[in-house]
C-alpha cells in the first residue's frame, strides 16, 4: 500500500480507523511506536465520545455548550474567582474563556465584576440562575456519567482512574504543553 491508496472511504469507520491508521502508519514509518499511537488514538475516541455525549444529550438541551458547562461547574463547585483561575481549571485559554463570558452572562448565568484586590483582575460568580442550571444539569450529567462506568466493574473504574493519573503525572517527563 502506497501514500496514496486507502481503503474506500465507506469502509473506514469511527471504530476502525484507529486499527487502520496504526496499520498505515507502521507500513509508512516502521520505527513508529504503534502502542503509543494507539494509546492516544483510543484516549482521543473515548474523550470525544463522552463528551459528545455529554454536551448533546445532558447540556445543549439546556442550552449550554461543553466548555460553558465546565464554567458554571468549576464557578459551582470552588466559589466565585478570578476570570485567569477560571480558565485554568477548566482547561481553556483565556481568549477562549473571554468569548465565552458573554454568552454566560448574556444568558443571566455568571457575573462579571473587577476585583476588589486587583482593579485590572476580572471575579466571576454564578447568579442564581447560574446556580440553579448546575444543581439540574449536573444531576442530568452525572446520571450519564454513571451510565458510562457501568461498563466498567467498581474496580475496573480505580484502576482505570489511577492510569489516568499516572498518565498524566508522566506528561512532565514529556515536556508536555498544556493549559495553565
Amino acid at each position: 500500500m502506497t501514500h496514496d491508496t486507502a481503503p474506500p472511504s465507506s469502509d473506514l469507520t469511527f471504530w476502525s480507523f484507529v486499527d487502520y491508521a496504526v496499520q498505515k502508519a507502521e507500513q509508512e514509518l516502521p520505527s513508529v511506536n504503534a502502542d503509543a499511537m494507539r494509546m492516544v488514538l483510543t484516549l482521543n475516541r473515548a474523550t470525544s465520545m463522552v463528551i459528545y455525549d455529554l454536551e448533546s444529550t445532558v447540556h445543549r438541551p439546556r442550552g449550554l455548550t461543553w466548555p460553558g458547562f465546565r464554567v458554571i461547574f468549576a464557578l459551582w463547585l470552588a466559589g466565585p474567582m478570578e476570570a485567569k483561575t477560571t480558565a485554568e481549571i477548566s482547561g481553556m485559554s483565556r481568549a477562549a474563556l473571554s468569548a465565552l463570558l458573554n454568552t454566560l452572562e448574556r444568558d443571566g448565568l455568571i457575573l462579571r465584576e473587577r476585583a476588589t484586590h486587583d482593579r485590572r483582575a476580572l471575579q466571576l460568580s454564578l447568579t442564581e440562575a447560574g446556580y440553579h442550571a448546575i444543581l439540574g444539569g449536573f444531576r442530568a450529567h452525572n446520571r450519564r456519567e454513571s451510565a458510562w462506568a457501568e461498563a466498567l466493574e467498581p474496580e475496573e473504574r480505580r484502576e482505570l482512574v489511577r492510569l489516568l493519573n499516572k498518565l498524566m503525572a508522566g506528561s512532565t517527563d514529556a515536556q508536555a504543553k498544556f493549559r495553565n
